[in-house]
């Protein structure tokens, strides 16, 4: 059971919500005092007829029109149907989840003046299985993702499409059949419902979430592609890092250090190799892993404070007795976030391409060309690169960013936005190409592998090996690769090549040997 109470929502909570692993949620009491004196302050103000923006007005452009008492719930119903206005492709189950669940947290939050059955309806449409169809496009994160949560709110008034378990239905139907009757809004709550960052920040949550779990998935992948090139673990050494102290390249040193101990391959060319250092592909793991790494400390903190806020407005003090318009709705510390992920993640994949480029090409390493078992009649894992290639590319211009571009809308009123919707659909398909980009390069370090047997590689690449085995057969001949491809990314995003590095023992002691070594 999850317990909401606008404050203390975590991010893996979140994710149990999303996957639909958990779907007992309460309102807290302390939640549903402040939400009941917000709206009996709202209520106070309305039988004073004060004017109170978007809720005695109009919104936007349209703020300076005052708006009768009989009028004003038609205010609210009509900001639902002109705003749900969304484009494209449907956003998941999981995303929708996501959404709902976070804005019935900010609403929690007490400041937003509507009424506790919204919240209980987000939570009960949640336990139900059941999420309001919402396009993919429309936001531009600012005034609150307004366009998604419009479509969001359509399932608490009985209007749009619902999904129910998969299957897609008219929302006055599956409110029927869940014995739910549609709720009519009442002032502030249309408002109340669609301002705020909660598609900004879903996007942003569960592309963290991946996140984490790819940067793990690369310090498997790098080193099953390190000892597939007989590298050496040298500039792993604690030592080292601690002379440089940043945690996330402390965290990857340790954790490559670890997955790679207990080698039989890395002793087979301890002594009289000629070679003095690896390439940076190699060497310098962790610094860019950790530097990944420390990008994703910085944006689940911005992640933490952002699903536990009150992102509405006006925002409603009552033990102030104020009623501010702010920004709290504008998204741009969340929308950065985001674009520094995808860059982060870009730089992984970028790091990541480099090291299948080795174990390909016949120039850099003493491997097989393209890893092929008769070169030249197979091509082997040539166009494996290739793919790769195009990914990053992708890849790259994704991470572009998007926060640093504002378009004016609401005839000019809205001057400044941040366009973190765009930041964080950028984003998700960046975390979807680095699993590609990792699977790809498991893919052709396992088969390198195969070319040093019997030699055993570390205990950790050993593990990472087992599973690529498990799903990929050795390549004896050329062969139609995307299932091989597919099935590793999803175990890539499965986490299951991230358990291996997450367990991995980072207090692995160091490997006793001469001075001269490599």
């Amino acid at each position: 059971m999850i317990t909401i109470d606008g404050q203390h929502l975590t991010v893996e909570e979140v994710a149990s919500v999303a996957d639909g692993r958990e779907r007992e949620l309460v309102l807290a009491e302390s939640a549903r005092w402040r939400m009941e004196r917000s709206r009996a302050h709202v209520e106070m103000l309305l039988a004073q007829n004060e004017r109170i923006y978007g809720v005695t007005t109009g919104f936007g452009r349209l703020s300076e029109v005052f708006i009768s008492p009989p009028r004003r719930s038609e205010l609210q119903l009509n900001l639902i149907r002109s705003h749900s206005s969304g484009l494209g492709q449907r956003l998941s189950a999981r995303e929708v989840r996501t959404i709902m669940l976070l804005r019935a947290n900010a609403l929690a939050h007490g400041c937003s003046g509507c009424r506790v059955e919204l919240v209980e309806r987000l939570l009960a449409l949640l336990a139900g299985g059941m999420h309001p169809v919402v396009p993919e496009v429309g936001s531009v994160g600012a005034s609150g993702d307004l366009a998604p949560l419009a479509h969001v709110a359509l399932g608490l008034i009985g209007e749009g499409e619902m999904e129910v378990e998969g299957v897609t239905v008219s929302t006055a139907q599956a409110l029927a059949r869940a014995g739910l009757a549609p709720l009519r809004l009442v002032e502030k709550e249309g408002l109340a419902l669609i301002n705020g960052t909660q598609g900004t920040t879903g996007f942003t949550l569960l592309a963290l979430l991946g996140a984490e779990t790819l940067v793990e998935t690369a310090e498997v992948a790098g080193a099953m592609t390190l000892e597939a090139l007989r590298g050496t673990p040298e500039p792993f050494r604690p030592p080292v890092h601690q002379a440089r102290p940043h945690p996330g390249q402390i965290t990857s040193a340790a954790r490559l250090w670890s997955l790679l101990a207990d080698s039989e391959i890395r002793e087979s060319h301890r002594y009289n190799d000629p070679r003095v250092q690896d390439a940076y592909s190699l060497r310098c793991m962790p610094q860019v892993h950790g530097a990944a790494r420390e990008v994703l400390r910085y944006v689940r903190g911005i992640v933490e404070v952002e699903i536990n806020s009150a992102t509405d407005n006006p925002l409603i003090f009552p033990e102030e007795d104020l009623v501010v318009s702010a920004g709290n709705f504008h998204a741009q510390v969340v929308a950065q976030a985001a674009d520094f992920l995808a860059i982060a993640l870009t730089d992984l994949a970028s790091i990541s391409e480099r090291r299948l480029e080795r174990l390909l090409n016949p120039d850099l390493s003493e491997l097989p060309a393209f890893l092929a078992k008769d070169p030249g009649i197979q091509s082997g894992l040539m166009i494996t690169q290739l793919a790769a290639a195009d990914l990053l590319a992708e890849m790259k211009v994704l991470a572009h960013p998007a926060s640093v571009d504002s378009v004016p809308t609401s005839g000019n009123k809205e001057d400044h936005v941040s366009m973190g919707f765009t930041a964080g659909r950028k984003v998700r398909r960046t975390v979807e190409c680095l699993e590609y980009v990792l699977a790809l390069e498991l893919l052709a370090g396992a088969q390198a592998l195969e070319f040093l047997r019997p030699l055993r590689p570390g205990r950790g690449v050993k593990a990472a090996y087992d599973i690529v085995r498990r799903l990929v057969s050795p390549l004896d001949g050329d062969r139609v690769l995307t299932g091989d491809i597919e099935a590793l990314r999803t175990a890539v995003g499965s986490g299951a090549f991230a358990a291996i590095a997450a367990g991995a023992d980072a207090a692995a002691p160091a490997r006793e040997a001469p001075a001269k070594q490599r």
